[in-house]
C-alpha cells in the first residue's frame, strides 16, 4: 500500500504536540524518507507530524497517549473519565475564628 497525503479522514489530536491520525482499516507498511520501515495492523494508527513525517503507533500506546481535538468521528470511542478530586470547603466559622 503507498501512502499518500489525503485531508479527508484525517483527526487532529494533542499530547504536547498537535498531530494528525487516521486509525488503520488494512495493515500497512511503508518506507519514509529517511529509509526507515514502518508497518501496522488493522486497528493500529499512522501518524503525521507537524513536519509531515509520518510513522505507526500501536493502538494501545496511541490511545494512551493522544487526545482528540473537535468533535469525535464515527465509531470514535469517547475518552476515559477523568477522576475529579471533590475538595470540602472551610466552614465560615474556621475563617473567623483566625481572626
Amino acid at each position: 500500500m503507498q501512502v499518500r497525503k489525503v485531508e479527508s479522514g484525517w483527526q487532529t489530536y494533542r499530547t504536547r504536540f498537535l498531530i494528525k491520525a487516521k486509525q488503520l482499516t488494512q495493515p500497512v507498511m511503508f518506507v519514509d524518507a529517511l529509509g526507515h520501515e514502518h508497518s501496522g495492523c488493522v486497528g493500529d494508527y499512522i501518524v503525521e507530524t507537524s513536519d509531515g513525517t509520518r510513522r505507526v503507533a500501536p493502538r494501545e500506546i496511541f490511545e494512551d497517549v493522544y487526545v482528540p481535538m473537535g468533535p469525535r468521528q464515527p465509531g470514535q470511542r469517547p475518552p476515559r473519565p477523568t477522576p475529579v478530586i471533590t475538595l470540602k470547603r472551610r466552614s465560615s466559622q474556621s475563617s473567623e475564628t483566625r481572626s
